[in-house]
């Protein structure tokens, strides 16, 4: 990683397995041998991203909530992955973190009675563009920052503000947490580095 002091979102398109079959050990390529070829191409993807801006394979291990969490780095590296649109998104960062990237054209106004409060639907009245597809990536990151599994979130993660390139929310009651927003040609993309 260029500076490992500072946190960083990569943002890549999936490759096929055979670009990606010399960036990656052995291991990965049979640990995905019985997977679909999406999700094969999805986890090889964020596998070779990261071992190019770690400066070669890391041993990866999984949280019980299923986060990756990369061991035996110094100083410690705190990953977080989620692929979408075509795309994968990798944060590498000194300090835990979240991503997540979702479609513009999913249609979120179908269940957005079951992730947004009337209250943080009223964040999106300022001309936010694309804000459900936002405020559903913005619930994701926190979900995944808050490192739990269970959590409701409508009653568990709120969005209480929200900026040009930025939302805000918090978990479980606590401090509000500033997360990054960037709007692709198709896709939105929400981090917390």
């Amino acid at each position: 990683m260029n500076n490992p002091e500072q946190g960083r979102l990569l943002i890549e398109p999936l490759h096929t397995v055979e670009e990606l079959r010399a960036e990656v050990p052995a291991c990965d390529l049979e640990a995905v041998a019985s997977y679909p070829a999406g999700r094969q191409r999805e986890y090889l993807t964020w596998r070779a991203l990261l071992y190019r801006e770690l400066g070669g394979p890391v041993t990866v291990v999984y949280a019980p909530t299923g986060a990756p969490q990369v061991i035996g780095t110094c100083p410690q590296v705190h990953i977080a992955v989620s692929h979408g649109a075509g795309r994968v998104a990798l944060c590498i960062s000194p300090r835990p973190c979240a991503v997540d990237i979702e479609r513009l054209d999913r249609h979120f106004e179908r269940i957005v009675g079951h992730y947004l409060t009337d209250d943080e639907r009223r964040l999106g009245e300022a001309g936010c563009p694309h804000f459900l597809a936002v405020a559903w990536a913005a619930k994701e990151t926190l979900y995944k920052l808050s490192g739990r599994s269970g959590l409701s979130l409508t009653r568990d993660l709120h969005l209480v503000s929200l900026g040009e390139r930025w939302i805000e929310g918090t978990i479980a009651g606590g401090e509000p947490v500033r997360m990054s927003v960037r709007l692709l040609e198709d896709a939105v993309v929400v981090w917390y580095l």
